[in-house]
Parts: C-alpha cells; sequence; structure tokens
C-alpha cells in the first residue's frame, strides 16, 4: 500500500465536518429542485453492532444519493431505530439489564458506525420507535383502527413459542418454529388483539399494479394475499339432518369425487361422532388429540405421509349423487374453506396419496393434453390441469373455465351452495405479551367495556421495572404491575384496568417512513404538507425477509390513513427493490460457532471507509448472493490506493488541455458512473473505474476534465473525492454540492463509428459501435440486433472476424 494513502489522516476529518454542518439534511417543501426520497430499512439496535450486511447495503444507497443530490435532486435519505421487540427484549434479558439501557446504548454505536463509514444519512430526522414521542403517534393509529372497526378482540388458537412465551403471528412462525429463536412453537388459546387486514385483502392485491415493484415481489404478496374463488356444495349426511359444506376451488371435477375428508376441529365431526360406536369415537377421539400437537405447517406440509380415520358415515354428492365414505384427516384445516374438502384422486396431489393409502377409488374426469384420458395409477399419471371435462354428466364436453362457471350457476339456482371468493391471508395476530412494545392504549371498564384512551392521554409510557422477563401465563409482565394496571375509567370513572398486552416489533415499522417526513412535529403524526411533499417514497430498499410481511402490514395501515384522509397517496412506496445477502468465505452464512463474523469497525481500521464502501459494491451484482473474500479486498485496496495517487498526481501534473482521447475517456467514465449506480449496478462501476485508471493512469488532464473525475468519483470515495478536492485542489467546499457533470454526447458520436456486417460473403447490413469496443463486445451488438440477429438466429458462427473500425466478417 502506498505511502501516500493514509485514509486516517483525513476520513474523519471529513465526517466530522459534513456532519456537523448538516450537509445531508434535506429541505421541506423545497420548490425549485425535485424531492428524491430514498428509504432504506431501519435497522434493530439489538446487538452489540452492525453486521456486515448492513455495512454493503447502506454503502450501496449511499453512492445513490451522492449522486442524486449531484444530480440536482432535494435528497431525503434518512435514519432511523426499529428498537422495540424481541429482539432487543432478548437481548437485554440475556445481559440482565434493562432493555432501555441496552437500547440508547446499541443506538449511539450504530450511529457511530455509519458516520465512520461516511454514509450521508440526514440525522435531523432520526426516529426511534421505543422513545414516547414517536410511540405516542403508534398508539394514535391503533385508536383509529379501532375507531374504525379494524381492531378487535378475540379468544383464538394461536403460535405460543414457549422459549420467547410470546404469541407469534402466522406469519413469523417457519416451518412449524418462531423465526426469531427457531424453537418449534405449540397451539394455545389465548385473547388476543386482532387488525382486520382482511377487509383490505383485495385493494392489497389489485394495488400492486400501480408501483414499479420487481415482480417477484409482486407475486410473492399476491401469493400470502392468495385471492381465490371457491365453491362451497352442501352434501347431505346419510340418515341424519346433518349437512356437509364442502369447500373447492375446481367443482369441474366433482364427478371424479369419491370421499369426504373433515378436519378433526370441524364442528360437524362432534355432532357426528355422538351418533358413532364407542369404539369409534375413541378412535377418532384420540386422532383428534393427536392432531392438536401438529403444527399448521406440519399438517399442510407436502410430501409427509397421510394419515386418516373413517368415520363409518356416508354423504350425498348432491351434484353427481354418489354415495362417498367421510373420513377425518389432518391435513384438512378449518382454517381453509370450510374445513371439509371433496376428495378427488385423480385430479388432487394430496387427494391422490390419501386414496392410495386407504384404497379408494381413483376416477378421472378431465383431459389432459392431446386429448389423453388414460387411467390414473400412479402419482406420474396425475394430471392437475385445466381440460375438457368428460364423464360428467351435464358438464361433459365443457372446458374446466367453463365447467366451473356452470357449477357455480348449478348450485346457486338450486340452493345447494355458493361461489364465494376467500383469501390465505388472515387477520393480524396484533397482541404480545412481553413488555418491551408499545403500550395498547385500551381501557378494560367493568361498567363500559373497551374504552380508549383520550387522546389527550397520550402516550400511555411504558412503566420501569425490575423484572420483565415474560411468563408462561399467558399475560405480558405488565399485569403485575398494579399501579400501573389499575385505573379509573376515562369514559364513567369508574374501576378499570390498562390493557397489558403490548404491539408487536411490526407497529413502529408500519408507518416510520411517514415520521422521517415530519419528525418532530408534536401536534400530529405528520403535517400534510409535509407528507403531500415528500410521498410516495421513490425507493424503498431492503431485504428479502421483509418483502412479504412488512411490506403488506405496511401497505394496509397506509391505505387506513388514506381512507381517513390524513395522507394522499394510497400506496406507500412507488419503487422497491431487493439486496442479496452476504455470505462468509467459502460461502458458507456467517454465524458467532463458525466465528467468521465481520463488522465494519475491524474493516474501517485496518482498510479505511472509502475501501471498505467500494469493496461493498464490488463483491457482486446487487441482488444476488455475495460472498466475503479477504484477498479481493486487499486488492480494492491497492486499487484505492493507486487511483487516489493517480489522482493527486494527475493534479500535480495538469495540463491547459486534455487529449481528445482523455476527454472522451472522461465522458463515456461520467456517463457509465451514472448510469450503473443509478440501475444498481454497483460492481460494474467499480470495475469502470479500475478500467479508466489502467488506461489513462500516465495521461495528462486539464482542470475541467479534473474537475470531472473527482466529481464523478464522489458518490463511490467521498472521502477522498473530498481531501482532494478541497486539500490538493484548494476547491471551495465541499465536492459534494458540486454539479453532475453533463454529459457530452457530441463528444461520445465522434468516439463512434458504423461499419458494414458481411454474413457468408454478403453484406448484411451496419452496425454502430464505440472505436475501443472489444470484439467480444462487437459480437454482442450483432447478435442482438433487430435485424442482423435475425440471420444467425440458431445458427453456429465457425468463424468471426473483426477488421478494426472496417468492417465484420461472419463465417457460418
Amino acid at each position: 500500500m502506498s505511502d501516500k494513502y493514509r485514509p486516517k489522516n483525513f476520513e474523519s476529518k471529513w465526517q466530522q465536518k459534513w456532519f456537523s454542518d448538516m450537509k445531508y439534511e434535506a429541505k421541506d417543501l423545497l420548490t425549485d429542485k425535485p424531492k428524491y426520497y430514498l428509504l432504506v430499512e431501519f435497522p434493530y439496535p439489538s446487538g452489540p453492532g452492525m453486521h456486515i450486511g448492513h455495512t454493503r447495503n447502506y454503502s450501496m444507497m449511499d453512492a445513490v444519493a451522492r449522486l442524486r443530490r449531484m444530480k440536482g435532486f432535494n435528497v431525503m435519505f434518512p435514519m432511523g431505530w426499529d428498537a422495540f421487540g424481541l429482539p432487543t427484549e432478548n437481548y437485554a434479558i440475556k445481559v440482565k439489564r434493562p432493555p432501555q439501557e441496552i437500547t440508547n446504548e446499541n443506538i449511539e454505536n450504530f450511529r457511530r458506525q455509519l458516520k465512520s463509514l461516511g454514509i450521508s444519512f440526514d440525522w435531523s430526522r432520526e426516529v426511534n420507535t421505543s422513545e414516547p414521542s414517536y410511540y405516542k403517534w403508534t398508539q394514535w393509529i391503533f385508536l383509529k383502527l379501532f375507531e374504525k372497526g379494524l381492531a378487535y378482540k378475540s379468544e383464538m388458537p394461536i403460535n405460543w413459542c414457549p422459549n420467547c412465551k410470546v404469541g407469534c403471528a402466522n406469519e413469523e412462525v417457519i416451518d412449524s418454529r418462531h423465526e426469531r429463536c427457531g424453537t418449534l412453537v405449540e397451539k394455545r388459546n389465548i385473547s388476543q388483539w386482532v387488525l382486520k387486514i382482511t377487509e383490505y385483502a383485495d385493494r392489497l392485491d389489485e394495488d400492486l399494479d400501480s408501483v414499479n415493484f420487481p415482480d417477484a415481489v409482486k407475486a410473492l404478496q399476491r401469493n400470502w394475499i392468495g385471492k381465490k374463488t371457491w365453491y362451497d356444495i352442501q352434501y347431505k349426511v346419510e340418515n341424519s339432518e346433518e349437512v356437509i359444506t364442502v369447500s373447492t376451488t375446481r367443482p369441474d371435477t366433482q364427478f371424479g369425487s369419491t370421499f369426504v375428508v373433515l378436519a378433526p376441529e370441524n364442528e360437524i365431526l362432534t355432532r357426528l361422532m355422538n351418533t358413532m360406536s364407542d369404539e369409534k369415537r375413541k378412535e377418532i377421539g384420540e386422532y383428534i388429540k393427536e392432531s392438536k400437537r401438529k403444527t399448521t405447517e406440519e399438517r399442510e406440509a407436502w410430501g409427509r405421509e397421510k394419515s386418516g380415520v373413517f368415520t363409518g358415515i356416508y354423504c350425498i354428492n348432491s351434484i353427481t349423487g354418489n354415495r362417498l365414505p367421510i373420513w377425518v384427516a389432518d391435513f384438512v384445516l378449518t382454517t381453509v374453506g370450510t374445513g371439509a374438502v371433496v376428495g378427488v384422486p385423480a385430479h388432487d396431489e394430496r387427494d391422490f396419496e390419501f386414496a392410495m393409502k386407504y384404497t379408494l377409488p381413483v376416477i378421472r374426469v378431465i383431459e389432459g393434453p392431446d386429448g389423453n384420458r388414460s387411467e390414473v395409477q400412479s402419482i406420474k399419471d396425475l394430471y392437475t390441469g385445466e381440460g375438457s371435462v368428460f364423464n360428467s354428466g351435464f358438464l361433459d364436453g365443457f372446458s374446466s373455465e367453463d365447467a366451473r362457471v356452470k357449477v357455480g350457476k348449478f348450485i346457486e339456482k338450486e340452493k345447494i351452495g355458493e361461489v364465494t371468493v376467500r383469501y390465505h391471508l388472515h387477520d393480524w395476530i396484533f397482541s404480545r405479551q412481553h413488555y418491551w412494545g408499545e403500550p395498547i392504549p385500551i381501557v378494560h371498564c367493568e361498567n363500559c367495556g373497551m374504552v380508549p384512551v383520550p387522546e389527550s392521554e397520550l402516550p400511555v409510557e411504558l412503566p420501569k421495572v425490575e423484572s420483565y422477563e415474560p411468563t408462561d401465563t399467558g399475560e405480558s409482565p405488565l399485569a403485575n404491575i398494579t399501579e400501573w394496571v389499575n385505573i379509573k375509567c376515562p369514559k364513567c370513572g369508574g374501576n378499570a384496568k390498562r390493557e397489558t398486552d403490548t404491539m408487536p416489533n411490526w407497529a413502529g415499522s408500519s408507518w416510520y417512513y411517514l415520521r422521517y417526513c415530519d419528525p418532530k412535529n408534536d401536534k400530529e403524526f405528520v403535517g400534510r404538507n409535509k407528507s403531500d411533499y415528500w410521498m410516495q417514497v421513490d425507493h424503498y430498499e431492503g431485504g428479502q425477509e421483509h418483502i412479504t410481511l412488512h411490506l403488506l402490514y405496511s401497505r394496509f395501515w397506509h391505505k387506513v390513513l388514506y381512507d381517513l384522509g390524513y395522507v394522499r397517496d394510497i400506496e406507500p412506496y412507488y419503487a422497491r427493490s431487493i439486496h442479496g445477502i452476504v455470505l462468509g468465505e467459502g460461502g458458507v452464512k456467517m454465524s458467532k460457532s463458525l466465528g467468521n463474523i465481520i463488522g465494519p469497525d475491524d474493516l474501517i481500521n485496518t482498510y479505511g471507509a472509502d475501501v471498505t464502501r467500494a469493496y461493498m459494491m464490488f463483491m457482486g451484482p446487487y441482488e444476488g448472493n455475495v460472498e466475503w473474500s479477504t484477498r479481493t479486498i486487499q486488492g480494492v485496496r491497492r486499487f484505492v490506493s493507486r487511483y487516489y495517487d493517480f489522482l493527486n498526481s494527475a493534479y500535480q501534473n495538469r495540463v491547459d488541455n486534455s487529449e481528445n482521447s482523455v476527454k472522451i475517456g472522461v465522458n463515456r467514465l461520467v456517463k457509465k458512473i451514472e448510469g450503473d449506480i443509478l440501475e444498481f449496478k454497483f460492481n460494474t462501476a467499480i470495475a469502470s473505474l479500475m478500467e479508466f485508471y489502467n488506461k489513462f493512469s500516465n495521461s495528462k488532464f486539464d482542470n475541467k476534465d479534473l474537475e470531472k473525475l473527482i466529481i464523478l468519483s464522489a458518490p463511490v470515495f467521498p472521502h477522498i473525492s473530498e481531501e482532494i478536492w478541497c486539500s490538493t485542489m484548494g476547491k471551495q467546499y465541499s465536492v459534494h454540492d458540486q454539479k453532475w457533470p453533463v454529459i457530452d454526447e457530441k463528444l461520445l458520436e465522434e468516439d463512434s463509428i458504423e461499419i458494414p456486417v458481411q454474413i457468408n460473403g454478403k453484406v448484411r447490413g451496419k452496425v454502430t459501435i464505440l472505436k475501443q469496443d472489444s470484439e467480444e463486445k462487437i459480437r454482442e451488438i450483432i447478435l442482438t440486433s433487430n435485424t442482423l440477429g435475425t440471420y444467425l438466429s440458431g445458427v453456429e458462427i465457425k468463424k468471426f472476424i473483426y477488421v478494426p473500425e472496417r468492417i465484420v466478417s461472419i463465417i457460418s
């Protein structure tokens, strides 16, 4: 490493000046610049400091923010802390200290690390979800949900984590385990606060068409919402007054039905058991108990061996007239459809597996491709697609789609069923039985029932307590603080108790993007003039883990606020992107047990902030998973050192006029860096700087081209660029206030030429290239050409000959 490049000599100097000057403070209601709101997911300050993922994500987005500012945008690039919730509480319990103290210490450390990287966050807008001045408005939004009838309390079976001693939303359970700690969850009946997100299901689905999200993100959102048309059909139970309502999404296959399955929790099963023999009742009772020990995920898992018990009772298919045996099986859930399904084993994989195990008939009624009507004898013969219906009475000859319509009309006309829409999305379980969260601002009065805390009394602050470990009783630790719990009803003045459940960690993050617009406002959650100015978020950047739940929840809250007239836009975020994750060397996940965790402090101390940032960007494509490499970061350090020396030397040896090739090279680099950063191609932006250095490191530059070079380097190397701009060149502070160089398209045109392309001896057209394009690049241009590419589609190229700046000859 060069003796000249000593980042410790100047990086902290510029950081102190940038952040003391509030250099990156966005200006509210500015009219002479377009606004640009760049939002990154704020971190959980739940551990001793940032991890390498934070370092990479924030470094990449900082390059975007800096470039946007130089291009004349009024950029809001804020930062805050998602401080409530289990991650912080679990860490605080582990180290046996109050979560308030731990949170504040961690925030101080996170903030220091971010500033040591030179990330240009607007610290004047910093928010902390655990501060009363912030959660006052989280509670206020909850009261608006309550007033609108979107928040209610219900006794319901929930996922219970015995380790964290807390209820978990379905979305927080992955592979039967609590996503936070990995413990297998159990089922418990607990009185819970629930939010009616299902009332917004259609809008959450349909409004995705109005935003610029990747198709994969839209698909994940829509799959979670899971909107489907269901057909509920009534089957009469033999020798009984009971009627089973089966639910199906494929009524076109009704004539292939051979059995019915009830969920173990289905209420009709309890009534049917009264008509069974003692032996059968005992058998089914034991099966029901066994089913309750299993999680929803275990019961629904594909490929799991099916189990069930025949009830000994039959029902009549009201469409076909066929007699069907009634079974009970745990792969059917009361939370899906009606909790009763009709088995069509020829056209459903789970039904087929169940039929094979219990030797039930398999009847095919849908043609496969090319009119295939062969019997389904094994799983490979199974056909689950669409086709022409046969062996199906009045449905014969109809397509699957038309048959569904016909069945829907039939069941409604005959009053034996209805067509309805259901969703995979369930109402959002909002209660948590732990201490470190926003108190729910509701009072329980013996006379008045549930009473909202008056807005003038918000926030309802968390009391300071010595013991805040969650209990196994199903109650929050707050329930033990009688002086806090016992109050007078704000409505009648009688004896009352505070709600002791707290909100989930999703609450504060469901609206933080709005608070950034007006963080100091103590009169309202956000001033309408400021939210109208800054919203929508122009670009929301984050990780894969938050593109389903957090995105769904925050979009839901925003739509409620829109309906109440508090915000202008129906969607909070215009665009969303997803970064990859950083793996350890060898492609393994970073973990404490493997000893391969890397934090920013050691990197900055060893390499400096600009080298660390450049390596983060150079590791690989933005959206892909990338692997840490000590060897590569050392290579980046060598390049940054040489690049710093090169810029200093270029200034010392500047000339009156750069050669034309230098002007063209600088101009091309401006265009390349701008395009790559705005398109999130950070790795190729760094590679372009390396290529430029290799080609022009011995060239002479005039002042104008050198200034352009320093300015275009600033988003990637903010400290180096500031140091050379101010200290070496003596320019007015700051390089980050300079306008981004205008691309001289005319100069680039002088660098391009048009050459003929000959294919098998005949000129088939011309192609425009840059003089410095490689043969590989020219080949790519020709093959992707709308005209020339057609001559070569599907053809093997035997020879590709490029005569520089004259002609291309291709032999196939």
